[in-house]
């Protein structure tokens, strides 16, 4: 399967960039107080997309052998796709507040950075590293 790897990754970057694309512009449909951010068709794009995004990471994962828990920096990224699903989730749909909706959606958007920094440099500390060094 290693043969495969440069695509496989392609997938899985491309993938990362239309999730935060369309995460970014159903916030931005948020807060212009858009019905449209909750669209069936929003949402199962999202859903494809998160799917492909998972499926290439497993394979990634599974060629590399690169677990969680024995790579610093991919513990430090799943516990940040968590944080991301649920302010995430908070933004788009559970908030009971705009406030707290708004709040959630910065925080996502700024988790989602930080996630993306860890990723290109496999350091736990992100684009942090280099402002501790």
């Amino acid at each position: 399967m290693i043969e495969f790897y440069p695509q496989i990754k392609a997938v899985h970057v491309i993938s990362v960039l239309l999730s935060g694309s369309l995460f970014t512009m159903r916030g931005l449909l948020m807060l212009m107080r858009s019905r449209k951010v909750n669209v069936p068709a929003l949402r199962y794009l999202s859903y494809t997309i998160d799917t492909v995004l998972l499926i290439s990471a497993l394979v990634l994962v599974a060629i590399l052998h690169a677990w969680p828990f024995q790579q610093p920096w991919l513990t430090v990224k799943v516990v940040l796709l968590l944080v991301y699903i649920v302010l995430g989730t908070l933004a788009l749909k559970r908030a009971r507040s705009r406030g707290v909706q708004v709040w959630c959606y910065l925080a996502a958007l700024c988790v989602f950075a930080f996630m993306v920094s860890v990723a290109r440099s496999h350091n736990p500390l992100g684009l942090f590293a280099a402002l501790l060094s």
